[in-house]
């Protein structure tokens, strides 16, 4: 889903490869369309979160493997 316009006056949704008014909807429909784009975004926002997560992760197993070199296993 994605929504874009050539103006400001007319913003156009973009849904499943066809084009519609965005201001011509219904109002239940624009909710809709509001609902989507606040889930996307909030998406986005987690995806992101869990790269930072990872690369932290992924700093401290380093962190921990120089720090085990000078402890013997068992």
């Amino acid at each position: 889903m994605t929504e874009s316009s050539t103006n400001q006056a007319d913003p156009i949704l973009t849904f499943e490869g066809k084009r519609y008014d965005l201001n011509s909807l219904p109002d239940d429909l624009k909710e809709l369309v509001r609902g989507m784009q606040v889930a996307d975004a909030q998406l986005r926002m987690h995806e992101d979160t869990l790269k930072v997560l990872a690369v932290g992760r992924q700093t401290m197993a380093r962190q921990l493997n120089e720090k085990l070199k000078g402890v013997q296993s068992l």
